[in-house]
């Protein structure tokens, strides 16, 4: 099939987003290639359409687990084949999925960057008949990227195992630096670049300076009709401002990661399908969701950098309709986002101790724990040391970059199961040990294929089916994988931390200063940029397509600074305009004030006297008391 025809079967689109077809056209003359689209340019056709025309399998590089097991579903709800590969996996159910993409008909391999520090996997790769690499959110490789993840550095082993494959590295946040990074890191082969421009035509980007924050939210979401979204520092201010729109007769609700996931994932779904009009949420909420209609996006405090704002705000107004991104930012918010970093930046103490506290917290020997995963409660982990999170964030990224670990994101792992043990020795298992006759029975008749590879399963399932409760199924599972009747995964919502290397002693904990020091120096410039463009009056489009290297934008001409400006323009037109019916008619005539108001056309009443009283005021017109003359 061509792509266009691929297009329409899987997608139902009968054309091409801009560059969409060019990119594609270029994967599949195998260049490497590099795409620069903005928030809701759709990145992901631009590769899922080419590895669907050629044979072999497609391999997907994403930081954003929750955006792969997305991906994956939605591929698969089309009849295409794809699997997800990341952390907290167990290693023979990874096993099984590499060989299921080496012998079976999958079409797509998702990635975390982390998994390619296993020697298993990069093993296994070459054995694939790939078809293309792809590298989604291609800026995490950068240094200079806001958003930099040390694994990303390992994606160049790639092009090793496969030279002649091409890659197709795609962000939509990228500046000028991190673009010349990309193309270095990454290595690409005479590259075919192409860049859509990162304006948003349809979005009106808006600044406040207000003391009353509330008072402005509340004036938004009662006067511009949609759904919205408000986001927010911290995960008490999400209860707090969905509270306060709620006493005000709004249908708002709250998110963030400490949320229970199936409260989590109901919120999610009721905020999509529009239950609720607006989602309060720290930035947790919105990868990866592609809802079309979302009319406005509030962030009550000031973001990290211009790159998180452009993300986040870019939620707003995918279906090309009119849409508000608004920053309400006072003087206080510029001085806590100064110091929250000034404060927040470790020293090479603070990350040699942070890491010393991580041996205990997991109660690792000296030289013991390579490869080993632990589920990682970053909260729990700063309560008992009592750490800064933000600092304890930033020192963990700083042991990341120098390959001490691996830390992932939060990420929802259901319950997985498989028989490990043949079918003749399950059911002799079963003669031999009736007690767990049932539980195998109903396993086998709800769960089919537990025997080719992992199955998901929900144990509340199993303890309503068999009468049982929910810790009697866990105990009996648990037995079993001692008994080697099956492997049983439990379900988890931790992030995953990974020791890549034995755990050292602080004397033999070697940590770059110099990536310290530039880091830093990245961050203070990344902040510099959030202030300049809350408080410069530019037109707020113009600055953003700057600071992403379009040097030459025209003005908007729909954000706050753009409107003033053409308030001003047509007040100054308006006043020439009157001025002109002014003169005009004393030329030939004196009238008295009620007259002359009533003569001219141009403006308002109250426009009318004040232009009057200035001409007066200015000499260029007269009265004796009673008529105005020249």
């Amino acid at each position: 099939m061509t792509e266009a025809e691929i297009l329409k079967k899987y997608w139902g689109f009968d054309n091409f987003r801009p560059l969409q077809d060019e990119i594609i056209q270029s994967v599949l003359n195998g260049n490497d290639t590099l795409a620069l689209l903005p928030t809701g340019g759709g990145k992901s056709l631009c590769f899922q359409v080419p590895a669907m025309v050629m044979d072999g399998i497609c391999i997907v590089v994403s930081p954003l687990v929750a955006l792969m097991k997305d991906q994956v579903e939605n591929l698969k709800v089309k009849g295409i084949e794809a699997i997800a590969i990341y952390a907290g996996m167990g290693k023979r159910e990874i096993d099984i999925l590499l060989d299921n993409c080496i012998y079976g008909k999958i079409k797509f391999l998702y990635l975390s960057p982390e998994r390619l520090l296993s020697e298993i996997v990069r093993e296994r790769i070459s054995y694939m008949n790939v078809n293309l690499i792809a590298v989604d959110e291609a800026h995490c490789i950068s240094q200079w990227g806001y958003d930099f993840r040390p694994p990303y550095l390992k994606l160049k082993e790639l092009r090793e195992i496969h030279p002649d494959k091409p890659i197709l590295a795609l962000t939509a946040t990228a500046t000028a630096f991190v673009k010349e990074d990309i193309l270095q890191k990454l290595e690409l082969k005479n590259p075919q670049i192409f860049i859509k421009s990162f304006a948003r035509t349809n979005l009106s980007y808006v600044v406040f300076d207000l003391e009353d924050k509330h008072k402005k939210l509340l004036e938004i979401a009662k006067n511009v009709k949609g759904c919205g979204l408000v986001y927010v520092r911290n995960r008490r201010e999400t209860a707090e401002v969905a509270h306060f729109l709620q006493r005000n007769g709004i249908a708002a609700d709250f998110y963030h990661a400490g949320i229970e996931k199936e409260l989590r994932f109901k919120k999610q779904e009721d905020w999509k399908k529009d239950v609720i009009r607006i989602m309060v949420a720290t930035n947790a909420f919105g990868m990866g969701i592609d809802k079309p209609n979302v009319r406005f996006v509030i962030h009550l405090d000031l973001p990290d950098s211009l790159e998180a704002y452009y993300q986040e705000a870019g939620r707003a107004g995918r279906d090309e309709k009119r849409a508000f991104a608004v920053l309400l930012a006072n003087k206080s918010d510029q001085l806590i986002l100064n110091a929250k970093y000034a404060d927040s930046f470790p020293t090479v103490e603070d990350i040699k101790k942070t890491y010393h506290y991580l041996g205990s917290y997991f109660q690792l020997a000296f030289g013991a724990g390579e490869g080993l995963s632990f589920e990682f409660d970053l909260a729990d982990f700063c309560k008992k040391f009592n750490l800064g999170v933000i600092k304890t964030l930033a020192s963990l990224k700083f042991l990341e970059h120098d390959g001490y670990l691996a830390l992932s994101e939060n990420v929802f792992l259901q319950s997985r199961l498989m028989f490990i043990a043949g079918h003749e020795d399950v059911y002799r298992f079963q003669i031999e040990n009736s007690g767990y006759d049932a539980l195998i029975k109903t396993i086998q008749r709800s769960y089919g294929g537990a025997f080719d590879g992992y199955v998901k399963i929900k144990e509340a399932d199993l303890s309503n089916r068999l009468k049982i409760s929910f810790k009697e199924v866990v105990e009996h599972l648990n037995r079993l994988q001692q008994l080697e009747i099956l492997s049983y995964l439990p379900q988890t919502d931790k992030p995953q931390l990974q020791f890549i290397l034995p755990r050292a002693d602080q004397l033999h904990l070697d940590i770059d200063v110099k990536y310290i020091k530039l880091r830093q120096q990245i961050q203070i410039d990344q902040v510099k940029a959030v202030l300049a463009y809350a408080s410069t009056p530019l037109c707020r489009s113009k600055q953003l397509l700057h600071y992403f290297g379009e040097t030459n934008a025209d003005k908007c001409g729909f954000c706050d600074i753009c409107l003033a400006e053409r308030k001003i323009e047509e007040l100054a037109q308006l006043k020439d305009k009157i001025d002109f019916e002014i003169i005009t008619l004393l030329q030939s005539e004196h009238y008295s004030l009620d007259e002359l108001v009533t003569k001219l056309n141009a403006g308002m009443e109250n426009d009318k006297i004040e232009r009057i009283r200035e001409l007066l005021d200015a000499g260029k017109i007269k009265t004796d008391g009673k008529k105005y003359y020249l």
